[in-house]
């Protein structure tokens, strides 16, 4: 006599760059292994394909291309997804920032994190009085590397890939340049033409990018002093 089935409950999120509603299911054990294995492993590219294949399972609405979704929306639904896996509520260990060194243990609710939104965030960025580059949020792969790349800080070129890869045209009211049919190389040697002034505007698209975000007041054993300490983006809750 076959083992009975056992049913998996699904959930409903709206996904923050589009307000659209999209069902997920938690990580079944199998899942959670592929994970933890991956991520064992400290290799990218094995961890890029078991979070793309857990996200793709776990995601119960149709036409829901992962490989698409901008950085932030990932974000979100691998946070939500964990909470119904493996509980609503995170363990971090917060540095006081008025000694710099003091380590305080927090219980952060996943509900009560959410994905903050800059008013002066833009896609466009005025080059010249007449050019225009618009830019697109950095992918899957962007994502991977950024929360769970293990060789170390970013060089210089790495950075300059990331830019590469989140510009998607560039146009004035005669004609449209996309970078879909450039070559990499050509996107960067026209980055390379900038000034620092234009330069900033891609800076402030960065940092003006929808994020998880949370803030949390935590008092200092030691000193009593009582800080505000803000956790930006998945790695900072999972350290």
């Amino acid at each position: 006599m076959p083992l009975p089935t056992i049913a998996t409950p699904t959930y409903e999120l709206e996904l923050p760059s589009t307000g659209k509603k999209v069902k997920y299911r938690p990580f079944l054990v199998k899942e959670e292994k592929l994970l933890v294995l991956a991520l064992e492993s400290e290799d990218t590219k094995q961890i890029t394909t078991a979070i793309r294949a857990v996200l793709k399972s776990c995601i119960q609405t149709r036409g829901v291309k992962v490989d698409s979704l901008p950085t932030f929306d990932i974000e979100f639904l691998f946070l939500n997804i964990r909470g119904k896996s493996v509980g609503e509520e995170l363990e971090v260990n917060l540095i006081c920032p008025d000694d710099g060194e003091t380590s305080v243990p927090v219980t952060i609710n996943i509900d009560d994190i959410k994905i903050s939104k800059s008013k002066e965030h833009t896609k466009k960025i005025q080059l010249d009085k007449s050019l225009i580059m618009e830019m697109k949020y950095p992918s899957l792969d962007e994502f991977i590397k950024n929360n769970f790349d293990f060789s170390g800080d970013p060089g210089i070129d790495q950075s300059f890939d990331l830019i590469a890869s989140c510009i998607d045209k560039i146009y004035n009211e005669e004609e449209v340049w996309s970078t879909a049919d450039c070559t990499k190389k050509e996107v960067k040697e026209f980055l390379e033409q900038m000034n620092s002034l234009q330069f900033k505007g891609i800076e402030k698209f960065f940092t003006t990018m929808p994020k998880l975000s949370h803030s949390i007041n935590i008092t200092n054993p030691k000193t009593k002093v009582e800080s505000t300490v803000v956790l930006e983006g998945l790695s900072s809750f999972f350290e």
